[in-house]
């Protein structure tokens, strides 16, 4: 996954480095809520075009965290990628307003006329929102931006096209459930939305027809 973080967890397996960091950082084994939202994020089986894996999660911004990274596949073209980290705080954090947070990059590479509509920025950070909904999911302190960068190439590398890129960072409070536990397998399964709305795919079921999608277009490189 060249584009978002690039393979990182070749031979690494997520829950393993979450009970590493766990028991460095505490002392002991996972607590049972951050065990139970790991567990069911890897149970969840998104739709065949998104290929999702564990990956070593970032050590520094919660006392436990869990990281997937995934890509979007057609063919043998990746068309977007992306990172979900679900972090854990047991005693709450002010700015989440809860003991859990979603963080997410997403990108995907544009045709240049895509890249240039100015409405684009909301557009795309609805897709985020509406995937959650979309799911009757409960969240709450959303933020993120999105960023949009275009690529001109001279010299040796003159006669490569013109390339785009939209890049959202977003994060999120899961609204927590039975055991203080959130429905993180249904926020993977909405991310996987997300995923698959900025590489221009359909929807994976029946649609709304107001949904905007991008075409299907060239991915961020070949596999």
């Amino acid at each position: 996954m060249a584009a978002a973080q690039g393979r990182l967890s070749d031979g690494a397996d997520g829950m393993d480095d979450a009970e590493d960091t766990a028991q460095a950082r505490a002392g002991g084994g996972l607590p049972p809520a951050f065990r139970a939202a790991v567990d069911a994020l890897r149970a969840a089986r998104p739709r065949p075009q998104v290929e999702v894996e564990p990956t070593p999660a970032p050590q520094r911004l919660a006392p436990y965290a869990y990281a997937l990274e995934a890509v979007v596949v057609d063919g043998e073209q990746e068309l977007a990628d992306g990172r979900l980290v679900l972090l854990h705080d047991p005693d709450g954090h002010d700015a989440w307003q809860g003991t859990f947070r979603l963080v997410t990059l997403v990108r995907a590479e544009l045709e240049p006329e895509m890249a240039a509509d100015p409405l684009l920025p909301e557009v795309c950070w609805s897709w985020l929102t509406g995937a959650l909904q979309a799911r009757g999911l409960a969240y709450g302190e959303p933020s993120g931006t999105i960023t949009r960068a275009g690529s001109h190439y001279f010299g040796g590398l003159a006669e490569r096209p013109a390339a785009s890129q939209i890049e959202i960072r977003a994060s999120w409070t899961p609204r927590e459930g039975l055991g203080g536990v959130p429905d993180t397998a249904a926020h993977l399964t909405s991310w996987c939305d997300l995923l698959a709305q900025v590489a221009g795919l359909p929807p994976a079921g029946p649609g709304d027809a107001s949904v905007v999608t991008l075409p299907q277009r060239r991915g961020p490189q070949s596999r």
